[in-house]
C-alpha cells in the first residue's frame, strides 16, 4: 500500500512528532506537515525518513494561530495517488476531510478544545476576556465534529485516549500504544550516576515546578530536566523563565539534545521523574522502563496503564512533598539492591517496543484492504 501519514508540524520534536516519524519509518509512507525542523528530526536518528518529508506551507508559531492554521490547511488538503491515510497529528485530523480511507491515530483529542480547556482558560488565558476563548472553542469544536464524521478508523494510544473519544465523539476505538525503542540499552553498560531525570516539553500542564520545588527541599539529590520548548512563543517563553527562576541549583535544565546524548541520560540516571497533568499516554516514562529505571509519576492519565507493580511509584494527588517522600523511597530500595528496579522495568517496556506497534498497524490497514 502506498501511504500518506499527515502531521501537524515537526518543528518541536516531542512523543507524537516520534510516532509520526516512526510511522513514516516503518510503512515507508510520506510525511505531509507544515513546519519541520530538519536539524532535530535528524538528531533524533530519523534522518532516513527526511527525504519523505513534506511542508504544505508554514504556519506561525503562537498560539492558537499555529493550531488554527493548520487544522485549515489539513482540511483544504487533498493528495491523490495514494491507497491509505493516517492522521498521526490530532490538529491534522481535518484532513481526513478529503482524503480517504482513513486512520485517526488519536493522542489527545485536541486536549485544548476539550479535555484541559478549563485548564487552559483558568491558567494561561486568565488575562483574557472569556468570550474570545469560548468563541474559538466552541468554533472549532463544531469543526472537529464535522471533519470526524470522514474518519474510517479510530485508534487511540492508551485507553485513557479511548475514554475521552467515546466521550467527546461517540466513537470506539482501538488501544495501540506508541513505539518505543526498547533496545535502547545495546551496547552501553547500564549504571547509575545518582542523578534523577525528567524529560517532557516545557508546558504549564506538564506541572515541572513540583520538581524544582521538591528538589529544593532535596538538596543533596540532583535532578536533570531535558525540556524542550518553542523559542519565540510569549506561553512557552514565560513557563520556561519562571522555572529557570525558582531553580535550585542542583538542577541542571538542558533545552534540546540529540538522541544519542538523552538515550545516555536515561542509561546513566538512577530513576525517572514525571508530573505531567492527566497524560494521554506518556512515552517518556516508557523509555525509562526501556533503561530499566523506576518511574515517579502521578497516579492519572496513563501512567495508570504504562507503571505497573514493581517498576516504581504512582502518586495520588501529587505534590512536592509526595515526590519528596517518593524519592526516599526510590534511594532506600536502590540501596539494598542497586537493581532493585531493573528486572521489572525491562520487561514492562518490552511490551511497548517498536515492533509491535509496527505490526498492530499493519494488521488494521491489511484488514481494511481486504
Amino acid at each position: 500500500m502506498k501511504i500518506a501519514i499527515f502531521h501537524n508540524y515537526l518543528d518541536n520534536i516531542g512523543g507524537a512528532e516520534i510516532v509520526a516519524l516512526s510511522l513514516a519509518r516503518g510503512l515507508k509512507a510520506d510525511l505531509y506537515t507544515t513546519n519541520i525542523n530538519k536539524e532535530k528530526i535528524i538528531k533524533m536518528g530519523f534522518s532516513d525518513v527526511l527525504s519523505r518529508i513534506y511542508s504544505i506551507g508554514k504556519v506561525p508559531k503562537i498560539a492558537p494561530l499555529k493550531q488554527q492554521i493548520s487544522f485549515l490547511k489539513f482540511a483544504f488538503l487533498k493528495k491523490k495517488g495514494y491507497d491509505f491515510y493516517i492522521i498521526a497529528g490530532d490538529w491534522a485530523m481535518s484532513g481526513a476531510f478529503r482524503n480517504s480511507p482513513n486512520m485517526w491515530y488519536v493522542h489527545s483529542p485536541l486536549n485544548e478544545l476539550w479535555e484541559f480547556k478549563d485548564y487552559i482558560k483558568k491558567s494561561l488565558l486568565a488575562k483574557w476576556k472569556i468570550s474570545p476563548y469560548e468563541a474559538w472553542v466552541k468554533f472549532n469544536r463544531k469543526l472537529s465534529l464535522k471533519f470526524s464524521k470522514s474518519v474510517n478508523i479510530w485508534v487511540s494510544n492508551s485507553s485513557n485516549t479511548k475514554k475521552r473519544i467515546l466521550k467527546y465523539y461517540n466513537k470506539e476505538a482501538n488501544v495501540i500504544y506508541p513505539p518505543i525503542q526498547t533496545d535502547i540499552n545495546n551496547n552501553q553498560r547500564n549504571v547509575d550516576d545518582g542523578y534523577f531525570l525528567s524529560v517532557n516539553r516545557l508546558s504549564s500542564h506538564k506541572r515541572i515546578e513540583l520538581q524544582l520545588k521538591a528538589f529544593t527541599k532535596l538538596k543533596d539529590q540532583k535532578l536533570i530536566i531535558v525540556g524542550s520548548y518553542e523559542k519565540g512563543v510569549p506561553q512557552f517563553e514565560k513557563y520556561k523563565e519562571y522555572l529557570e527562576k525558582i531553580k535550585p541549583e542542583n538542577v541542571t535544565i538542558y533545552h534540546w539534545l540529540e538522541n544519542n546524548h538523552l538515550k545516555k541520560l536515561y542509561n546513566n540516571c538512577r530513576a525517572f521523574i514525571t508530573t505531567s497533568m492527566n497524560e494521554d499516554f506518556g512515552m517518556s516514562a516508557v523509555e525509562a522502563l526501556a533503561s530499566g529505571k523506576a518511574v515517579i509519576a502521578p497516579n492519572e492519565g496513563g501512567y495508570r496503564e504504562s507503571i505497573q507493580k514493581g517498576c516504581g511509584i504512582l502518586i495520588d494527588n501529587i505534590n512536592e512533598d509526595k515526590i519528596v517522600k517518593a524519592v526516599f523511597q526510590i534511594n532506600k530500595n536502590l540501596n539494598i539492591k542497586s537493581d532493585y528496579y531493573r528486572k521489572a522495568c525491562l520487561l514492562r517496556a518490552k511490551e511497548f517496543d517498536y515492533s509491535i506497534f509496527i505490526k498492530k498497524i499493519k494488521k488494521i490497514l491489511l484488514s481494511y484492504q481486504r
